[in-house]
């Protein structure tokens, strides 16, 4: 991706949190060069990746497959002593067209929470003991507090302020319903590690390739200087 495609996408991130009523945290709001001075008080920022963030999925067509998010708090399973929080939390925002790939968790569930906009199609089956997809069996869900069995591969559609409990092992997709309008999500879930606990079916990559063409908004969460002893 370009810088500027990145910038973009983070500035309308950036908006839709603020017509959602979604404050973000003060490092949110840290320029490149601010970061450049910033000391080990910030380590958890640095270490659990929190901040900025976005995927194209190593595929290289962000308006079609990825979405741009922000990960506003996070543990860490590699450093549970110093950082011992069980939990993340995340905001993502998906424009109409873009597409979440295929995949499963084996370590945290979730919550995937529709906070505003359009409403998001999230398509599930179980997996096999292979890790494959089970194209046969059916799915039990979990939305708000209910509790039902859909066939494989069904698509459940969540509006604003509805959600989707989404357990280990549960392959899952997702996109915004035509027509509908660009979608604020929001992911609460158990520590995240994009790094060891994504399992793509078909495989993908993670972060996008990116081609400096202007300077930075906001750095992206695998880009923090180390901090100034």
């Amino acid at each position: 991706m370009k810088r500027s495609e990145i910038n973009q996408a983070l500035k309308e991130l950036e908006a839709m949190c603020e017509a959602n009523g979604r404050k973000l945290p003060p490092f949110c709001h840290f320029t490149p060069e601010q970061w450049q001075h910033m000391g080990h008080e910030y380590d958890e920022v640095r270490d659990c990746m929190l901040g900025w963030d976005i995927t194209d999925y190593g595929l290289g067509d962000f308006d079609k497959v990825g979405f741009s998010l922000i990960t506003l708090r996070n543990g860490s399973r590699k450093f549970p002593d110093r950082y011992p929080k069980v939990y993340a939390e995340k905001l993502l925002y998906l424009k109409e067209g873009q597409y979440s790939p295929n995949h499963f968790h084996w370590y945290k569930t979730e919550d995937i929470i529709n906070c505003g906009g359009g409403n998001v199609l999230i398509k599930v089956y179980n997996s096999l003991p292979d890790e494959e997809i089970d194209y046969e069996s059916d799915v039990t869900v979990h939305t708000d507090g209910r509790t039902y069995t859909v066939p494989a591969g069904s698509v459940i559609r969540l509006t604003p302020g509805e959600s989707i409990h989404v357990q280990q092992r549960l392959y899952h997709d997702f996109r915004v319903e035509p027509g509908s309008g660009n979608v604020l999500l929001a992911e609460v879930s158990q520590c995240n590690d994009d790094n060891t606990d994504n399992r793509f079916n078909p495989p993908v990559g993670r972060f996008p390739a990116i081609e400096e063409d202007e300077p930075p908004y906001r750095l992206l969460c695998n880009e923090y200087p180390p901090a100034k002893d």
